[in-house]
Parts: C-alpha cells; structure tokens; sequence
C-alpha cells in the first residue's frame, strides 16, 4: 500500500485503484489529516489511516495542469478592475459637459 508514499505537500499522486489522480494541498500533522485536490477541482480530505490503505504511486505534474489557474483568475479580475476605471471616468465627462443653457454649469465663480 502506500506506506512508502508519504503525503508531500504539492506533489501528485494516482490512486492505482480508483484510476484517480489527485495532488496534495495540505497535510495537518497534529490533527492527522491530508487535504487533496482532483484533476475536476474537487477537494477532498482523507485522514492518515484512509492515506495509508490507498494504493498509491507518485507521478508527474498532469499536462495541461497549472497552479497559475488561480493567477489567470486575478489576471481576469484586474481586467474587470480597469474596466470599471474607466467607467468612472466616463461618468467625470458627463458631469463636466453638463450645463445649462445660459452656459453655466452651476457652480458659483
């Protein structure tokens, strides 16, 4: 069984069983606990007993995998942060091509 594989936090594994594959997000010594992710997002966690009866065998980072999935979303967020920008300054324009028709825009001089 796995007792040759110990959990290490960020390294993949494969379950020779289930045909599943699944990385390491965090292992809690003290509580006893692994925390792991699927290739699909799920999060799971497994305590160290279950840990020890899976089969399991080290492997290579997935292709087409990348930690930097959660950096494309801040990207994404920055994006939607500028946009937001210049929708401020558009509403600045608005204001400031306002007046009345005697050409004042209502601020005292």
């Amino acid at each position: 069984m796995s007792r040759d594989n110990e959990p290490v936090k960020g390294q993949w594994y494969e379950n020779v069983d289930d045909e599943e594959t699944f990385r390491v997000l965090s292992v809690d010594e003290d509580a006893e606990l692994i925390e792991i992710e699927y290739l699909d997002g799920e999060i799971d966690e497994l305590d160290i007993e279950e840990w020890h009866e899976l089969d399991l065998e080290l492997i290579a980072e997935p292709e087409g995998w990348s930690e930097d999935e959660d950096e494309d979303e801040d990207e994404e967020d920055e994006e939607l942060d500028d946009e937001d920008d210049d929708d401020w300054d558009d509403e600045d324009e608005e204001e400031d091509d306002w007046e009345d028709e005697d050409g004042d825009d209502g601020r005292e001089r």
